[in-house]
C-alpha cells in the first residue's frame, strides 16, 4: 500500500503546484515587455487588474471565427494606456463590424 500511495501523493502535489502558478500581470511589466510578450507568443492571457484578465493576440489570425480583433490598451508599469496588441470580439454581438 505504501508503494502505491507515495506516487499518488507526489502526483497530486505537483499538479496542485501547476494550478497555483500566477498569471503575468500587465501592471507589473513595462509597456515594451508586455507588448513584446504578446508579439512573441501570438496569443496570451494576462492579468490586467486585481480581479480582471484578458486574452491578447498579435493579430486577427489568433481570433476564432466569428470574432474580429480590436485594439487593446492596458495599464503597464510605465505607460497608463499601452497598446499591447488586440483582443477578440464577436462581430455580431459587440458591434465590431459597425465602426
Amino acid at each position: 500500500m505504501r508503494r502505491t500511495l507515495f506516487p499518488c501523493v507526489l502526483l497530486l502535489v505537483s499538479a496542485s503546484a501547476a494550478v497555483a502558478q500566477a498569471r503575468l500581470a500587465t501592471p507589473d511589466m513595462t509597456c515594451a515587455e508586455a507588448a513584446g510578450l504578446v508579439t512573441r507568443t501570438g496569443a496570451i492571457v494576462l492579468t490586467t487588474g486585481p480581479f480582471t484578465y484578458d486574452r491578447f493576440v498579435r493579430d486577427g489570425g489568433f481570433c476564432p471565427l466569428p470574432t474580429v480583433p480590436k485594439p487593446a490598451f492596458e495599464l503597464t508599469r510605465d505607460v497608463p494606456r499601452c497598446f499591447l496588441g488586440y483582443t477578440c470580439h464577436d462581430r455580431f454581438t459587440e458591434g465590431a463590424g459597425r465602426e
